[in-house]
């Protein structure tokens, strides 16, 4: 019992540490993380534009990597994305929230536009070359990988991670995959406040 008072409390220290009055008061996120997420980006919307990170400075987004036949996590997000934005009212239009497929293999630029449409919620949906691809997630630290199935054929293993970029481009949270609604509510509260 006493052991597990002291795990316990060195978890707690630990976490203190880590989280504590040291860091900035807008992120909940490490200072060293925070800063190393985000960065220079090309690719392209639905329209044949060119969305930049310079593009989006200005107003905060919320940014995930995922692809148009993605059979549950994306679809999940996007669609919680929308509704937690409804929810906010008048404050839901003071971001943005951007799609990037990672599977240039299968989503155009038209595709990842009709997809976003579906949400019914303004969404800037974006893709690009791989190489263009692969700028954007190594900026993002965002993971993907093609996993081969039946056939020719494959799927995409992701991040399901939605980052909060403030109006300068500077990570300020993530919403976790299944994250709590009230939790994620409350992270695009603090984004946008």
């Amino acid at each position: 019992m006493i052991v597990w008072l002291f795990v316990a409390l060195a978890a707690g220290i630990g976490l203190f540490a880590l989280f504590g009055p040291g860091q900035q008061a807008s992120s909940d996120l490490p200072a060293s993380y925070a800063d190393s997420v985000g960065g220079p980006f090309s690719l392209t919307a639905a329209d044949g534009s060119t969305v930049t990170d310079q593009t989006l400075k200005g107003k905060p987004f919320a940014i995930f990597f995922g692809y148009t036949r993605c059979p549950d996590v994306c679809p999940t997000t996007l669609a919680s994305l929308a509704r937690l934005r409804k929810q906010m009212g008048e404050d839901g239009d003071k971001f943005q929230i951007v799609f990037v497929s990672v599977d240039p293999g299968h989503d155009s630029p038209e595709d990842v536009g009709r997809y976003v449409d579906l949400f019914g919620t303004p969404i800037i949906g974006l893709t690009g070359s791989e190489e263009e691809i692969i700028r954007a997630t190594k900026a993002y630290r965002a993971f993907y990988q093609k996993v081969p199935v039946e056939g020719d054929d494959y799927t995409i293993d992701h991040t399901a991670s939605v980052y909060l970029m403030d109006a300068d481009g500077k990570l300020q949270s993530t919403i976790a995959y299944d994250e709590n609604p009230e939790t994620s509510l409350a992270k695009l509260r603090r984004l946008v406040g």
